[in-house]
């Protein structure tokens, strides 16, 4: 299948990302939300992208250092957040250019599920931690795989596409599934607990405009299956 290659697409995912549902008013402030007071915390923001999630956890103190694998993205996230950032390209699934123990948290928005392989992707980002220190991450929640595919079985790790529009582009995306103990024992074999799962409602002041007609008749703000969270305790 196609790799999402996402220096072929920054800038309109990047302008799309900022404000639209899915980032800017349901996963971003839900990351945040999880991520709580990080005031004067050293974090790591594994799969930057531009920066967004990066800039929001900064303006409420935290340290942050950032990697993609994206130079094009690394790009828009040095132009968001001055030429003295710590931001660097790097692949999650090789090991990563940060000291063990280096930072008090990770923060990783929607990556892990581009990797068929968790097991040394999930290792670094144990490595990098400090003990007790968090792995705040967001997926593909595992029954979006067989909503778009009726036909496939939820408990296979299976590859699988999908189209989205980005700023008047389409995009074709390859992601991998995992069924939700496939995620649990992956987590757990890296040396993390599970402290949060999360499936959160929208952002309280998303603007109506934003919000499907047919979530519009739901309880204010409306939940549905897109994403699911999760806080990791390092042990």
């Amino acid at each position: 299948m196609p790799k999402t290659d996402y220096d072929e697409f920054a800038e309109a995912y990047s302008a799309d990302n900022e404000a639209n549902l899915l980032n800017g008013h349901y996963e971003r402030p839900a990351m945040l939300s999880l991520a709580g007071d990080v005031a004067g915390r050293r974090i790591l923001d594994a799969g930057c992208g531009s920066g967004p999630l990066s800039a929001a956890l900064r303006d409420r103190g935290a340290i942050m250092s950032g990697f993609d694998l994206s130079t094009a993205m690394i790009d828009l996230a040095r132009r968001r957040l001055g030429e003295d950032a710590d931001l660097t390209v790097a692949d999650l699934a090789k090991p990563l250019p940060y000291d063990d123990a280096a930072f008090d948290d990770v923060v990783a928005s929607l990556v892990l599920h581009y990797l068929e392989d968790w097991t040394e992707p999930l290792a670094e980002l144990r490595r990098v931690l400090k003990s007790g220190g968090r792995l705040i991450l967001s997926v593909n929640h595992p029954i979006l795989y067989t909503a778009l595919n009726p036909d496939a079985e939820y408990f296979d790790v299976a590859e699988f596409t999908y189209d989205a529009e980005h700023a008047g582009r389409t995009v074709v995306y390859t992601n991998w599934h995992r069924p939700l103990q496939a995620m649990s024992d992956a987590f757990t074999a890296a040396g993390f607990r599970i402290s949060v799962i999360s499936e959160p409602p929208i952002a309280p002041d998303t603007p109506s405009e934003l919000i499907p007609q047919q979530l519009k008749h739901l309880k204010h703000p409306p939940r549905f299956i897109s994403f699911i969270f999760f806080t990791l305790e390092a042990c």
